[in-house]
């Protein structure tokens, strides 16, 4: 993350410290860069340079505002996996034609929805959702645009709970039935068969992968237009990782370039959907230690940042690094484990953590881009976080600490 730095002991994201934005805005709280969340779009969309393609943001990584529409200024597309994510493509003025409704439960509404908007192309992931599809476009009087998300069978190598495109997975339509569904699909009367679509998973550190996945699909292609079906665009879905400890994530322009040449002269338009690598390490969740917890077998810092804002080291058992954001004046480090206040012994941010903390000291806990606000809860009553977004020398909040009021307002007692 080359937008963070440290000065005179002091951390800072651009232009300001991090101790500014806990003085401002309290803690815990969501600090996104502009800069690297630009220049990690610039690096997907440049690698492409050569041929026809649309880097889509997938949105279920971050889906503030602020984040989609400084992609939007860029040129961006988004991958959207429900009905609200297109609302928010919508809310910042984004262009519905360069949307595509991933997932594999669409609902009717949602689908209604979408078309109504026109936007690119629907990722079809079983034969059920072709039928959907195609009705509720006859019902509008319209062809949908759909391509199939086709199940490779390849092991990404990463984390059970984010790999899917193995059999046993529940995304997409297995390999060896996509000739079969395809041709279901040009002869539905209301849909428009337009690409090929393949993701199989998240937190991708090695190509040969996806290199793997790209074979079987641009074979599948060769082979639909032996059958008088030609696509006009492949999707390679998203998926590459990113540094959170000493991961030595694919250099993207690199990996670019080769698929580059494997499309070119094919007369297909390129799409990628990253999500994690635009995003991840270019925010940070600060956070105030409250306690020393140092009578028991282990050490314990505890912080106000919990598992409600941060829930990938319980789910995944993920590791995120976590520094001193302040001036530690030579103080001897200890080992600790962080952990938050929520009533799970689950709520831990990271293991045996070597830290110079006292109580009231602030710490960040970096790559939380990605899958931290989007993932939060309000678990134990607690009110989800600000976000700030720095620009250069200026921070702006971008999203606005819950009120605790605001977390039982819909709710109703029964009548006396």
């Amino acid at each position: 993350m080359t937008t963070l730095t440290r000065a005179s002991g002091e951390l800072r994201l651009e232009g300001v410290a991090l101790s500014e934005i806990a003085r401002r805005f309290g803690t815990p709280c969501y600090v996104y860069s502009r800069a690297a969340i630009e220049a990690a779009y610039r690096e997907f969309d440049a690698s492409l340079a050569g041929v026809e393609h649309l880097v889509c943001y997938a949105m279920k990584a971050n889906s503030n505002l602020a984040v989609l529409d400084v992609l939007r200024r860029l040129g961006a597309g988004f991958d959207i996996v429900s009905g609200g994510e297109l609302a928010r493509v919508l809310a910042v003025g984004g262009e519905a034609s360069k949307v595509l409704f991933s997932g594999v439960g669409k609902s009717e509404a949602e689908i209604d929805t979408a078309l109504s908007h026109g936007i690119r192309c629907f990722n079809v992931e079983s034969d059920q959702e072709l039928e959907r599809l195609d009705a509720i476009a006859g019902r509008r009087g319209v062809k949908a645009p759909v391509s199939l998300r086709v199940n490779p069978d390849v092991d990404a190598g990463t984390h059970p709970y984010i790999s899917t495109g193995m059999a046993g997975n529940k995304f997409g339509i297995p390999h060896a039935r996509a000739i079969e569904v395809y041709r279901k699909a040009a002869k539905l009367p209301n849909l428009r068969v337009t690409g090929i679509d393949c993701h199989i998973g998240s937190q991708i550190l090695e190509t040969a992968p996806l290199e793997e996945a790209l074979d079987r699909v641009l074979g599948l292609v060769d082979a639909l237009a032996h059958e008088g079906i030609a696509l006009e665009h492949l999707d390679l879905g998203g998926g590459i990782g990113i540094r959170y400890r000493d991961e030595a994530p694919p250099d993207i322009h690199a990996y670019g370039r080769r698929l580059v040449e494997r499309v070119r002269g094919r007369n297909l338009e390129l799409l990628l959907e990253p999500g994690r690598a635009i995003v991840g390490n270019a925010g940070v969740l600060l956070t105030k230690v409250e306690y020393l917890k140092l009578d028991k077998a282990r050490h314990f810092a505890v912080v106000d940042a919990s598992m409600s804002e941060l829930i990938r080291p319980a789910l995944y058992d993920a590791w995120h690094e976590i520094v001193e954001a302040g001036d530690t004046g030579g103080r001897p480090r200890e080992t600790y484990d962080v952990v938050g206040p929520v009533c799970e012994s689950s709520d831990v941010l990271g293991r045996d953590r070597a830290l110079a903390v006292r109580p009231g000291d602030l710490l960040a806990i970096l790559s939380a881009g990605a899958y931290a606000m989007a993932m939060s809860s309000n678990y134990n009553t607690r009110p989800r976080p600000c976000e700030v977004m720095i620009d250069g020398e200026t921070a702006h909040e971008v999203r606005a600490r819950e009120p605790i009021s605001a977390l039982f307002s819909a709710e109703r007692t029964l009548p006396r």
